[in-house]
């Protein structure tokens, strides 16, 4: 069953947020683990359930697998009317936990709580791996004539 988190699971939420980016990004030199194990507490203490909803499901007293959905709000347009849009990131099952249809459940849960709350659109980035899955949950390939950017500050 899938639960959102709460202040007492922060530490858990950090240590999920942190394996994931590890998975993801390939190992994280020491300094760099530090500073995210002592920052996202702090962060998830100020956003929890307000800006960043976690959902989490556990098996056998063990999270297994969790999702994160950030909200975000900006001035409306045709685009997103209610002005208000949400991003999926660290979508994550542990190894010993995959293949269960855990990340499924969790999205469709995430995705039923964004029309609840009036998101216009929500959008993630997805591997080669999580494709099919986030088809199967609705979410389509985002054409557009804008190109993706960034800027990044911190290298």
């Amino acid at each position: 069953m899938v639960e959102r988190a709460g202040t007492t699971d922060i530490s858990t939420l950090t240590e999920l947020r942190l394996a994931y980016l590890q998975e993801d990004s390939g190992k994280m030199n020491k300094e760099v683990i530090q500073r995210l194990r002592n920052d996202l507490p702090i962060y998830f203490h100020k956003h929890l359930n307000q800006e960043i909803f976690c959902y989490l499901i556990r098996e056998d007293n063990e999270v297994a697998a969790c999702a994160f959905l950030l909200v975000v709000e900006k001035p409306a347009s045709p685009m997103f009317l209610t002005g208000k849009t949400g991003t999926i990131l660290n979508v994550y099952t542990k190894p010993a936990f995959r293949h269960k249809g855990y990340a499924k459940e969790i999205m469709t849960t995430l995705l039923s709580d964004a029309a609840e709350m009036e998101l216009s659109t929500v959008e993630l980035k997805s591997t080669d791996a999580g494709y099919h899955l986030y088809q199967s949950v609705g979410f389509s390939d985002d054409v557009s004539k804008y190109h993706r950017m960034k800027w990044d500050n911190i290298r």
